[in-house]
């Protein structure tokens, strides 16, 4: 064992000492330093309960079941951070008011106002309910100009290969 002052090695029982309010095992040496002495907590061993007295079975409220909705997907508007600047500001709101409110540092705040962060969908949730503006919008699949699902008009590859294969079979 090693004292805990000057980590000289301890030969036979280290000195429990009380160093500026720490309770340490030093040398001899450094025991003259100290304020007092401590003994170390007994540990405790959980109390067993007498076999005379029978518990009674716990009863245990059923679990509400989660509601089964199909979960929206959402995503956030382009300009989410000037947004939330804006709005913050005409509410006459500071960064440290507005992280107060809404429980999240001001820190991080100020990235998504500055753009450098985009705020999770459950921070944005948040800013809404306490701005009372729109961030989520729901997600919508951007349309293609041109493309259609039917049947392609005119000769494709597949077409050709298949002209080819007639051909060579006659």
């Amino acid at each position: 064992m090693q004292c805990e002052v000057c980590g000289q090695a301890i030969f036979g029982a280290p000195v429990r000492a009380i160093i500026e309010g720490a309770n340490m095992n030093v040398c001899e040496k450094c025991a003259k330093l100290s304020s007092g002495s401590w003994e170390p907590q007994p540990k405790l061993r959980p109390r067993l309960r007498p076999s005379n007295i029978v518990s009674q079975p716990v009863q245990s409220f059923a679990k509400r079941k989660p509601s089964v909705t199909i979960p929206e997907a959402f995503e956030l508007v382009a300009d989410a951070g000037e947004l939330i600047r804006k709005t913050r500001i005409e509410m006459g709101l500071s960064h440290e008011d507005l992280g107060r409110t809404i429980r999240e540092k001001v820190s991080v705040l100020r990235k998504i106002e500055h753009g450098k962060m985009l705020p999770t969908l459950e921070l944005a949730e948040r800013l809404e309910h306490t701005l009372r503006i729109t961030l989520r919008v729901p997600v919508s699949e951007p349309k293609v100009d041109g493309v259609s699902t039917s049947k392609p008009v005119g000769t494709t590859f597949g077409d050709l290969i298949q002209f080819k294969m007639k051909e060579a079979k006659k």
